[in-house]
């Protein structure tokens, strides 16, 4: 399959480089890092050989398996493995690892999800493990940016389920699942990138 024909996330590439200064600095200490809701596989084939010291690990529902699998043939890298089947509601494979990044995924699943995710994520990091979220959240209920505020309507109008979701929530579900947020950053496109650290070793 020609790169022409891979699937493509346009978004990708305009957001890896101000994603990646970040990563370069966060998983410095890391060694194994699950990426939940790989997407297309883009920001893993770009991230990964600029963090050599560590394996990526990919994960998807199967559906969008067979596209990650075409970008990691297209642009193999030692430290990419194989993709993992990952469905937040379904069975979590087993895996040991110190870091979980997911890249605009909050807002695509349901809230039902998002509770699930950072419930089932600490049987996965170890004690001093790291989450890192990138995507738009509202602050004290507000938007960042009033595209922001159109993008959650879109987003509400194709799935009442979905939405931008707000930063003081996400940070209740972390402390319930013995995580503390530890950073917060303003990307380009009004996006952020949360930083927690699991402080507990299991659930609170």
């Amino acid at each position: 399959m020609s790169e022409g024909q891979l699937p493509d996330a346009p978004a990708c590439a305009r957001n890896r480089d101000p994603i990646l200064e970040q990563l370069q600095r966060l998983l410095a200490d890391r060694r194994r890092v699950l990426e939940i809701g790989s997407g297309t596989g883009q920001h893993a084939v770009y991230f990964a050989p600029r963090l050599p010291h560590l394996v990526w690990q990919t994960s998807e529902r199967v559906d969008n398996l067979s596209g990650i699998r075409a970008w990691l043939a297209e642009r193999p890298a030692a430290n990419l493995p194989a993709p993992l089947h990952l469905d937040v509601d379904g069975d979590w494979p087993a895996a040991d690892v110190d870091a979980v990044f997911t890249a605009n995924t909050l807002h695509i699943m349901s809230a039902d999800s998002v509770r699930t995710l950072f419930r089932k994520l600490v049987s996965l990091l170890q004690p001093g493990g790291l989450l890192i979220v990138y995507g738009p959240v509202k602050i004290a209920g507000e938007f960042i940016g009033p595209s922001n505020g159109d993008f959650d309507h879109w987003l509400r109008a194709r799935d009442p389920l979905s939405g931008i979701r707000d930063l003081e929530w996400l940070d209740q579900l972390a402390r319930d699942a013995g995580l503390v947020r530890e950073e917060l950053h303003d990307l380009p496109a009004n996006n952020q990138l949360l930083v927690y650290r699991q402080n507990n070793g299991g659930e609170s």
